[in-house]
């Protein structure tokens, strides 16, 4: 077998789609989780704080730091170092969210695998050999 016919049959096998077609939705449901986080879940936050609480640009200077700059885009353009923890706050809150969504989703369908396997299986067909000797039992009897 070529080595090209083993990647086709590789490639093409049902593991290996539904892992791509997994990183894809995967990477959709990221978004969604990100829209999430910066579109409902923050304002409420902002809301219920009753200010305006952006993480993305906290951050704070390493060293020293001229006094005109409060964003981190103007330290970053400014060159300074900075170590920017409101992203990671972000980001980390985003993590959270999305565990959080998954174990639920694992959960629902642990919940639906067990109600499968609880339900009764149809009772299986009776064997062949079985179903012959009781014919076999059942004509001895109308014969005593």
């Amino acid at each position: 077998m070529s080595i090209i016919q083993e990647f086709k049959e590789f490639a093409v096998k049902g593991n290996m789609m539904d892992l791509a077609i997994g990183v894809i939705i995967g990477g959709a449901f990221g978004k969604i989780i990100d829209s999430l986080v910066k579109d409902v879940l923050m304002p409420v936050i902002n809301f219920i704080i009753g200010g305006e609480v952006n993480f993305t640009n906290k951050f704070v200077v390493l060293g020293s730091s001229p006094e005109n700059i409060t964003t981190l885009a103007q330290a970053q353009e400014a060159g300074l170092t900075v170590l920017a923890y409101g992203n990671f706050i972000t980001i980390l809150i985003n993590f959270l969210i999305l565990a959080w969504v998954v174990f639920l989703m694992v959960k629902v369908m642990n919940r639906m695998r067990k109600k499968e396997e609880e339900a009764p299986a149809a009772p299986a067909p009776t064997p062949e050999d079985i179903q012959l000797l009781r014919e076999i039992r059942d004509e001895l009897k109308k014969q005593a």
